[in-house]
């Protein structure tokens, strides 16, 4: 359904009504309030078309003179307000008015840095569920417990560098009893302080890019979010994971999915830890010093076989056979350690599937040389071939050799392991790998009658001999 906002009014620093019609641009001001930017962007001459549902008809009361509202604007309810130099709020009558069906508001990269003012603002948008305030400088801003209510609606929070105190993050999710998305990144956070209320509701934490290296702050975030699924904390300099088998048990009972790339895990003991989670199948470990010193398919198959309750490693999923391989791979990969350094993932898979030994080395690459013995009358040279060339390009090769042009010579190939004699290699365009030829085989070059010599006949099977006569 399409809305029409109506109002009109008058502005008397602007009689003319220049602003509205676009003529020119209004001044530029150290902050601007919430409204002016919302009914210039949403304006017909700057937002012309009605887009998509999520608009409702409403009726606006005869607002004060000098409202910066315009007569009427196409309003979405999906609103981006980003980077519009928003200081403060506006009437709040305007906001009740205006954005009664709003349902998620972008604020990032604006200048507010009063909570106050924000709470003037949400507190007016009744269906509010997602709110962006990046970027906005609240590093020195108090939020009173009594502003945090306004905020109850809300079920996804971004406050990505705001740099906003862990103290205020506590303020704002005890009065937030729908709240299921919380994103901290880029805070500078490298403590956090305990919560004696818990946010059950939550379900996704994105706090990467803060410097929370010791396992002892991560703790504190378990109780505080008993229902928190997946957790995203890369780029944290995590050192380790500390607590006891029981106590990670207990610490995040519903946790499916943790990102730790780019941490400072480097034991193995660290990765088995992760096991303790009860529903964890999502894990993401990329960069972490540990895995440095491995290839990628070592990294992938030791990674896999440490997890086994894991369904999914790096955003990519661990099928039934990659795990098999993986476990098969862990365990030939630690048959020469001594017993004593050998972890504790290696016995139970030796349980599981015996002791194996190393995988023979079999290469499968085509060969591309092969060094075969040449004979020609009572000459014998070896001589080292390309396999990739045709047999035209051989005789030109084996010129030198025999001392014999490419067009008066005849060319047999010999398989030593061949029963059935020499095979003559009259299709000058044939590669030689299709003879299948090897080290060791030989060639027999045999001069064309005619150049004024004569060759002498012997049996067919002396030409598997060493001693090598052209056939009659």
């Amino acid at each position: 359904m399409s809305v029409w906002l109506f109002y009109h009014f008058g502005d008397p620093a602007d009689p003319e009504g220049m602003w509205d019609s676009g003529a020119v641009d209004p001044p530029e001001e150290e902050g601007r309030t919430f409204m002016q930017v919302l009914s210039e962007k949403y304006s017909p001459e700057n937002f012309p078309y009605r887009r998509g549902p999520g608009m409702g008809v409403v009726v606006v009361p005869t607002l004060p003179q000098g409202s910066p509202m315009k007569d009427r604007l196409n309003l979405p309810s999906v609103l981006v307000l980003a980077g519009c130099g928003i200081s403060h709020a506006g009437e709040q009558r305007e906001i009740a008015a205006f954005c009664a069906h709003v349902m998620e508001l972008d604020l990032s990269h604006n200048k507010l840095q009063d909570w106050h003012e924000i709470s003037k603002i949400v507190s007016n948008i009744p269906n509010l569920d997602f709110l962006n305030l990046s970027s906005n400088p609240l590093s020195e801003v108090v939020l009173e417990p009594s502003g945090a209510k306004a905020f109850a609606r809300v079920r996804r929070l971004v406050l990505n560098n705001t740099q906003v105190s862990w103290n205020t993050v506590l303020i704002l999710t005890r009065d937030m009893p729908e709240l299921e998305e919380l994103f901290l990144c880029l805070n500078e956070y490298t403590t956090v302080s305990a919560s004696t209320v818990p946010c059950p509701t939550l379900r996704l934490l994105h706090i990467t890019d803060n410097n929370l290296q010791d396992w002892a702050e991560v703790r504190k975030i378990g109780p505080m979010f008993p229902g928190l699924e997946t957790l995203v904390m890369s780029n944290c300099n995590l050192s380790s994971i500390q607590d006891s088998e029981e106590m990670l048990r207990r610490l995040f009972p519903n946790l499916r999915s943790i990102n730790l790339h780019n941490s400072g895990l480097n034991r193995w003991e660290d990765i088995e830890k992760l096991n303790q989670f009860p529903k964890l199948e999502d894990v993401r470990l990329q960069g972490i010093p540990l895995l440095q010193t491995y290839t990628n398919t070592e990294r992938r198959s030791l990674m896999v076989a440490h997890l086994p309750s894991v369904s999914s490693l790096n955003g990519s999923v661990v099928t039934d056979g990659e795990r098999e391989d993986s476990e098969r791979f862990f365990i030939r990969y630690h048959v020469d350690y001594p017993e004593e350094e050998l972890p504790y993932r290696y016995h139970c898979l030796v349980t599981k599937y015996g002791k194996l030994e190393p995988l023979a080395e079999i290469d499968l690459r085509p060969r591309c040389h092969a060094k075969v013995e040449v004979h020609c009358e009572d000459k014998v040279a070896e001589v080292s071939i390309r396999l990739d060339q045709t047999v035209a390009e051989l005789k030109k090769q084996l010129r030198t050799v025999v001392q014999l042009s490419a067009n008066q010579m005849r060319l047999y190939y010999i398989d030593k392991e061949c029963v059935f004699g020499p095979e003559e290699m009259k299709y000058h365009t044939r590669a030689l790998h299709s003879y299948s030829i090897q080290d060791g085989d030989e060639l027999l070059v045999v001069p064309k009658a005619g150049r004024g010599t004569t060759t002498t006949a012997k049996p067919l099977s002396n030409l598997n001999s060493k001693t090598l006569t052209p056939p009659p």
